[in-house]
């Protein structure tokens, strides 16, 4: 199954120009990526179960090959390509890790999680809510139908 559809609906969530209007400078590839590893995360965090363990699989490999494809075309080399992926995986499972007991967590806590990752943002309180409404939201879908939506801005 393609989930370029999917992908495609994370990429439309990490570049909502909303989530940088507390930037501190112009937002880079490295924040847009934090941002889309946490938007991932919660996706991965809100639909894991043994039903869908196979197809998060799939999705999971490909997102990272599609992140794979977006640093080859940034113009990073052979070489670096591996070195780069295995840092943002890291920090992608270091952001699974953290967001794991997400909706346990007091409000304090979830903006020092916040606050380690989008170390370039100065209003934190705002991206909580963000987060905290995006999780909302996937708890209220089933995740094909997630899959087959078309998120409009």
């Amino acid at each position: 199954m393609n989930y370029i559809n999917f992908y495609n609906n994370l990429i439309k969530l990490t570049t909502n120009k909303y989530l940088y209007k507390s930037h501190i400078n112009q937002d880079t590839f490295n924040d847009r990526l934090i941002i889309f590893h946490f938007h991932f995360a919660f996706f991965l965090k809100n639909f894991k179960n043994q039903k869908n363990e196979k197809k998060l699989q799939e999705i999971y490999d490909f997102s990272f090959r599609q992140l794979e494809l977006s640093i080859r075309e940034i113009g990073y080399g052979d070489q670096s390509i591996n070195k780069k992926m295995k840092d943002y995986i890291n920090v992608f499972h270091a952001i699974v890790s953290d967001i794991h007991f997400w909706n346990d967590l007091d409000i304090d806590k979830k903006k020092v999680i916040l606050s380690k990752y989008l170390v370039n943002f100065i209003n934190i309180d705002e991206l909580l809510v963000y987060f905290d409404n995006y999780s909302e939201d996937l708890s209220k879908k089933t995740l094909n139908s997630y899959l087959k939506c078309v998120i409009n801005q």
